[in-house]
C-alpha cells in the first residue's frame, strides 16, 4: 500500500517543499514526532471531510475516529508483522499507521465502492470504517501471515470484536506450546507464538456481556492480548456513571489486576491526549504481552470525540457548554500541537504548513476515490443511454423511453441502482416489441447481472478448491466381521484418527477435556494429545465461539463445543453477525473455518428439547449447518468439513450415543457429501422427508405403514444448509406426486423452509396429487418427562396417522378414515 505518512507538498526525502527545511537534519526524535502530528491531523481531517460528504449525501451513514488519533497512532508503533487485531469503527489512525489503509480507499468505502481494489477491506459491503487486511490470496490459498500486520474484519454489533479477540491471542499460546505445530507449512501462521493480539472498544461497550467474558477468558487463559479501552465518558448520550460500577473501567476490573502471587492481567491507565504517556503506556503494554504471554488492558480516559458518535445525530444535543469546551481544550491533536511548540521542536508556521498540507491531501484523495466510484457507474450510464437512444428511435413507446432516460439524469448522485432501475423499466414498457436494440439491452443486462453478482453476493462460502461440497465421497468400509459399538465409541476413535491426521485440530468446550465431552465422545483424548488441543472451558459459550473464530482466523482448525443445542443462544450473535458473515464481508480474503459441535433433539424438558432449527438456518446462512442422523453420518461429516475450508454447525443426536453402530475400518477417511440427501427406503406412494433423531422415528413407522399396503420413500436431507444440492427430493416427488416433511421444530421453523425449497426452488408443486403436509412439534417447548416428549413433539403414532391422513384423502376406499 501507499505511504499513508506522505502528504501533497511533503516529498519522500522528508523535504517540507514549502519550508524549504530538511527534516532529516532535525533529530529522529523530532522527525518521528512531526510525521506523527502529520498522521494525526491527515486522519482528523478525514473525519472532517468524511461527515461532510455524508451530510452532503454523497454516503449514506458515516462513522469516525476523530479524537482517538494520538492513542493509536502509539498503538500503531509497537504493532508488528504476525499481529492481529480485532477491533471497531473507530480505528482508522490505527489503519492508517500501520499502513493497511489509505486516505483514498478510506473515502472509497464511505462511498461503497464494490471493488477490492478501490476498498480492499471489504469490497463496499461493509459501512466505512469496518476494517480487514488480506489473509488469503484470491484462489482461497493462505498467504504469509507472519510477514503483514493483520487486521479481522470487524463487526459493527456493540463488543462483538471482544469474543473472536480471545482466540487470536490464544492461537500464540497454542503455536508456541504445541511440538506438533513445528512443521513448516505452519510457519506461515506464527513465528514461535510471539504475536499479540490487539483488541479496541469504546468505553459504554464495555458494559456488553461479552466484553466481561472476555477478560475473565483472558485472565485465565494468560494469553497475549492488548485490550485498548477508548474512554470518552458517553456511550451516544448515555454518560459513563450510568454505563460502568465506580464509572471506570479499570477501577471496576481492579480485583483482575495480577500481583505477585496470583495471575491475572495487567491494567494500565493513560490519558488519551497524553502524546508522551501513551507511547511510554504502549511500549510497556507491549513488552508485557509478548515477553510475558499475558493480556493487558489499557484505559485510555479522557478521550474526546470532537463531532460526537455519528452523522446520525448531534452531540450538542446531549452534552453541556462546559463539557463541549472541556472537550475542545482536550482535544488530541490541539493538545499535542501545544505540547510540541512547548517542547521548542519547530515554530507554528511549520505546523501551519504541515495542517494545510494535510487537509490537501485528503481533499486530493477524496477527489479522486469519488471520481473513480462515480465513472465507473458513468460509464454504464452512457452505455445504457446509448442504447436506449437507439430504441427511442425505433420504438412505439419512445415518450415512455424518453421519460425512463430523463428519470436516470435526475438524482444529484447517480448510483448503480438508479441505471439498472431504468434498464429494466425500459424492457417492460418494450414488452411487446422486437427490436434490435432491445436485444441489445437485454445482453447488457445479463452481463450486468454476472458483474453485480460478483460485487454484491459472492464469497457467502468458500469458491475455493478446497470448499467442502468438493470434497469427494468416500463410502464407509465394513469388514465381514465389523464390530457393533455404543455410538459414541465410534465418533470418539474417529476423533482420535483426526487429530492424529490433523495436528491443526482441536478441540475445546464445557467438560470436553478431562471428562471426554458429557456423553464421552472425546474419552481418553486429553490423556493422549494434551490438555491444549482438548481443553476443558468455563461455562462461556459467547466466548468460546469466538476462541474459534480467531483460532481459525489464524490457520488452526477448531472445533467448538456447545454443550447442548439450547446453549447455542448463548452465542448466536456471534455465530450469526460475525461467523456466518465472515468470508462474504471481506469479500472472499479471509476465512474461519470453525466447527461448532453441539448435540440436541428429543431430550426431554424445557431447557433441554429446543430444536430452533428455523431460527438458526436463517440466522447463519453462510455456516453449513449438519443435522446426522446417527453417528456414523456425523463421524463422515466432520471428516469432510477437515478436508474443506468454510465453517460449519454439526448437531449430533442425543439418543444416538449408546445405540449400537457398526465401526467402520476407514475411521477418519470416509465422507459425508454435504447437501446431498439419503433415501433411507424407496417406496411409491408418498415421499417422506426428515432429518435428524425425528428421522429415526420416521425410519420405525415405515413397517406399520407396510401393514396398511402404503409404500413410502423416506428421505434424510443430512444437511439442512446446502439443502439438496442435486434436488433428489422433487425427483422422489414426480415418482410419488404427495410429500411429508417432518421435524421437531416449532410450526413453520426448518418443516417450511423444506417445503419451500421442494415445492417452489425444485419446482416440486408441478408434481402434487395430494396437499403438501408439515408436521412439527407443538409450538411451545417440550414438557418434561417422556409423556412430555410424546405430547409435545411428533411421535410414531403422529406420522403414521400424517401418512394415512394423505393416502385416505387420496384413495378413501383404500384407506378409510381412522377416527
Amino acid at each position: 500500500m501507499s505511504d499513508t505518512h506522505t502528504t501533497k507538498g511533503i516529498s519522500q526525502n522528508g523535504t517540507n517543499s514549502r519550508s524549504g527545511v530538511k527534516t532529516s537534519e532535525k533529530s529522529s526524535k523530532v522527525k518521528e514526532v512531526l510525521e506523527d502530528y502529520r498522521l494525526a491531523v491527515i486522519s482528523r481531517e478525514v473525519s472532517y471531510l468524511g461527515r461532510k460528504e455524508t451530510l452532503t449525501g454523497k454516503a449514506k451513514f458515516g462513522i469516525f475516529g476523530d479524537g482517538k488519533e494520538l492513542p493509536q497512532i502509539a498503538m500503531a508503533k509497537q504493532f508488528k508483522e504476525g499481529d492481529f487485531r480485532s477491533g471497531y469503527y473507530r480505528d482508522q489512525t490505527f489503519m492508517l499507521a500501520i499502513g493497511e489503509l489509505t486516505v483514498r480507499q478510506f473515502f472509497a468505502q464511505l462511498y461503497a465502492h464494490p471493488d477490492t481494489k478501490a476498498d480492499p477491506n471489504s469490497g463496499g459491503r461493509q459501512m466505512n470504517a469496518h476494517f480487514s487486511t488480506h489473509s488469503l490470496n484470491r484462489d482461497g490459498s493462505w498467504k504469509d501471515l507472519t510477514s503483514q500486520k493483520n487486521s479481522s474484519p470487524d463487526i459493527s454489533p456493540t463488543a462483538g470484536q471482544m469474543s473472536r479477540l480471545l482466540g487470536l491471542a490464544e492461537a500464540s499460546k497454542v503455536y508456541r506450546n504445541e511440538e506438533v505445530l513445528n512443521e513448516d507449512r505452519f510457519k506461515k501462521f506464527s513465528n514461535n507464538g510471539n504475536e499479540i493480539a490487539w483488541g479496541t472498544i469504546g468505553d459504554a461497550s464495555t458494559s456488553e456481556g461479552v466484553f466481561w467474558e472476555t477478560v475473565n477468558a483472558a485472565g485465565v487463559l494468560q494469553v497475549p492480548m492488548v485490550l485498548s479501552v477508548w474512554d470518552d465518558g458517553y456511550g451516544i448520550s448515555v454518560p459513563r456513571k450510568l454505563q460502568t460500577t465506580k464509572a471506570s473501567i479499570s477501577e471496576a476490573l481492579s480485583g483482575m489486576q495480577r500481583t505477585s502471587k496470583k495471575e491475572g492481567i495487567e491494567i494500565l491507565t493513560v490519558k488519551g491526549w497524553d502524546y508522551s504517556g501513551l507511547l511510554d503506556t504502549y511500549e510497556k503494554a507491549e513488552e508485557i504481552a509478548r515477553n510475558e504471554h499475558i493480556p493487558v488492558l489499557i484505559h485510555v480516559q479522557e478521550v474526546t470525540q470532537p463531532q460526537g458518535h455519528s452523522t446520525s445525530g448531534s452531540h450538542e444535543r446531549y452534552k453541556s457548554d462546559e463539557r463541549l469546551e472541556w472537550e475542545d481544550k482536550y482535544c488530541c491533536v490541539s493538545q499535542m500541537r501545544k505540547w510540541i511548540l512547548k517542547e521548542g521542536y519547530v515554530d507554528a508556521r511549520e505546523l501551519d504548513d504541515i495542517e494545510e498540507e494535510a487537509k490537501q491531501h485528503v481533499k486530493s484523495e477524496q477527489k479522486a476515490a469519488w471520481k473513480a466510484f462515480t465513472g465507473e457507474i458513468k460509464a454504464e450510464q452512457n452505455q445504457v443511454v446509448e442504447i436506449l437512444d437507439k430504441m427511442i428511435s425505433a420504438s412505439a413507446n419512445a415518450k415512455a423511453l424518453k421519460a425512463i432516460k430523463r428519470e436516470m439524469n435526475v438524482p444529484t448522485v447517480t448510483l448503480r441502482r438508479h441505471v439498472m432501475t431504468g434498464v429494466r423499466k425500459a424492457l417492460r414498457v418494450t414488452r411487446n416489441e422486437n427490436l434490435k436494440s432491445r436485444q441489445e439491452l437485454l445482453n447488457w443486462l445479463d452481463d450486468s447481472k454476472k458483474e453485480n453478482y460478483n460485487r454484491y453476493h459472492s464469497h457467502l462460502y468458500s469458491e475455493s478448491d478446497d470448499s467442502p461440497l468438493n470434497v469427494p465421497v468416500v463410502e464407509p468400509i465394513y469388514s465381514d466381521n465389523a464390530e457393533e459399538v455404543d455410538g459414541r465409541i465410534l465418533l470418539r476413535d474417529n476423533f482420535d484418527k483426526l487429530f492424529e491426521k490433523y495436528p491443526e485440530v482441536l478441540v475445546f468446550g464445557e467438560d470436553s477435556g478431562k471428562l471426554g465431552d458429557v456423553n464421552k465422545g472425546l474419552e481418553g483424548l486429553q490423556d493422549k494429545f494434551g490438555d491444549i488441543r482438548v481443553a476443558d472451558t468455563g461455562i462461556r459459550e459467547a466466548t468460546i465461539l469466538g476462541q474459534g473464530i480467531g483460532l481459525a482466523l489464524r490457520g488452526l482448525r477448531p472445533i467448538t463445543e456447545i454443550q447442548y443445542l439450547d446453549y447455542l443462544l448463548y452465542c448466536f450473535q456471534g455465530l450469526s453477525d460475525d461467523l456466518a458473515t465472515l468470508h462474504y464481508r471481506s469479500a472472499g480474503y479471509q476465512k474461519a473455518p470453525v466447527i461448532v459441535r453441539t448435540r440436541g433433539h428429543r431430550l426431554e424438558g424445557i431447557w433441554h428439547t429446543g430444536s430452533p432449527m428455523g431460527m438458526i438456518i436463517n440466522g447463519i446462512r453462510g455456516v453449513h449447518v449438519c443435522v446426522p442422523r446417527n453417528l456414523t453420518e456425523a463421524a463422515g461429516m466432520y471428516n469432510t468439513l477437515l478436508r474443506g475450508d468454510d465453517p460449519a454447525l454439526v448437531i449430533e443426536p442425543l439418543n444416538a450415543y449408546r445405540l449400537k453402530e457398526k465401526i467402520p475400518d476407514n475411521l477418519g477417511e470416509f465422507t459425508v457429501p454435504l447437501g446431498i440427501p439419503n433415501i433411507i427406503r424407496e417406496g411409491t406412494d408418498i415421499t417422506i422427508v426428515s432429518y435428524g433423531s425425528t428421522l429415526n422415528i420416521c425410519k420405525f413407522v415405515l413397517s406399520e405403514l407396510e401393514q396398511v399396503d402404503i409404500s413410502a420413500e423416506l428421505i434424510d436431507v443430512r444437511t439442512l444448509l446446502p439443502f439438496d444440492r442435486n434436488q433428489l427430493i422433487v425427483d422422489s416427488l414426480k415418482k410419488t406426486n404427495r410429500i411429508l416433511f417432518v421435524d421437531e421444530d416449532v410450526p413453520g421453523g426448518a418443516s417450511a423452509y423444506m417445503m419451500q425449497k421442494v415445492l417452489q426452488e425444485q419446482d416440486g408443486y408441478f408434481y402434487l396429487d395430494s396437499e403438501p403436509t408439515c408436521l412439527t412439534a407443538k409450538a411451545h417447548r417440550g414438557a418434561y418427562g417422556s409423556d412430555g416428549d410424546y405430547f409435545s413433539k411428533p411421535n410414531a403414532e403422529d406420522i403414521f396417522e400424517a401418512v394415512y391422513e394423505i393416502m385416505n384423502e387420496a384413495n378413501p376406499a383404500k384407506y378409510p378414515a381412522i377416527y
